[in-house]
């Protein structure tokens, strides 16, 4: 598959920001897997895939509080360390056993990349554990850079988050997008001026019509198209138009 010329001359010297969880490549089996080891060890029960599901997408610690929670254990201050320490352990030994790309993902980057678009990863979850995951489903190629949550000024919902991304890749938030699945990644779009396209097959709590995203796409082969249209809008309202 291959980009119009058309698409390829709006789409270069663009940036467009992804999430990873949810929206880049299908995490959850082996983030439920870690989580349910480290509550096995812990005396406490395993939680049911499609509730844990709910919970992806703010980062490791996020991810053991709530399921420490939804197991009836609270995690303390005191203990969270060294369980979230424990947890990564954990995951980084397992990190794509079943994890992979969504459908479209491979084809829709490498277009996106030979368009001249600059591509980065935007994600909660900790850089080292991200680089780790795209160099096992064979994504790293594609990006630029990856700015996870311990490499931003602070985490989405944080707006500078999103602003971080770009600015690693030298992008103008004036023409870039962030592709997310998730209200923080609505949040911290929208406080950085960037559109927010979302994908329906994410992660996310609330039904994903609801987040307020600026489009709502539900096949990753849609990006491209999705993009052009929120840039071209973009621009629109920036010059009054």
């Amino acid at each position: 598959m291959s980009l119009p010329h058309a698409h390829e001359t709006v789409l270069r010297d663009t940036t467009i920001a992804f999430d990873l969880d949810g929206t880049l490549v299908d995490t959850a089996p082996d983030l439920v897997g870690a989580l349910n080891t480290i509550l096995a060890e812990e005396g406490l029960p395993a939680l049911p895939f499609d509730d844990v599901r709910k919970m992806v997408g703010r980062g490791a610690k996020a991810l053991l509080e709530r399921g420490f929670a939804a197991a009836g254990a609270p995690l303390d201050a005191e203990r969270a360390p060294r369980l979230v320490e424990r947890f990564i352990a954990i995951y980084l030994g397992r990190i794509a056993h079943e994890s992979a790309p969504f459908e479209g993902v491979v084809e829709v980057l490498a277009d996106l990349k030979a368009a001249g678009a600059r591509l980065v990863v935007c994600t909660n979850k900790l850089t080292h554990l991200s680089v780790a995951l795209l160099d096992a489903v064979d994504l790293t190629r594609f990006f630029d850079a990856v700015v996870g949550a311990d490499d931003a000024p602070a985490p989405k919902p944080d707006p500078r988050h999103v602003l971080a991304a770009i600015a690693a890749v030298g992008g103008d938030p004036a023409r870039a997008v962030m592709v997310g699945d998730s209200i923080n990644d609505v949040l911290s779009a929208k406080a950085a001026g960037v559109p927010a396209l979302l994908v329906s097959f994410g992660y996310t709590e609330a039904p994903v019509e609801t987040l307020g995203g600026d489009l709502l796409i539900d096949r990753f082969s849609e990006v491209p198209e999705a993009a052009i249209s929120l840039l071209a809008s973009c621009g629109a309202e920036k010059s009054g138009l």
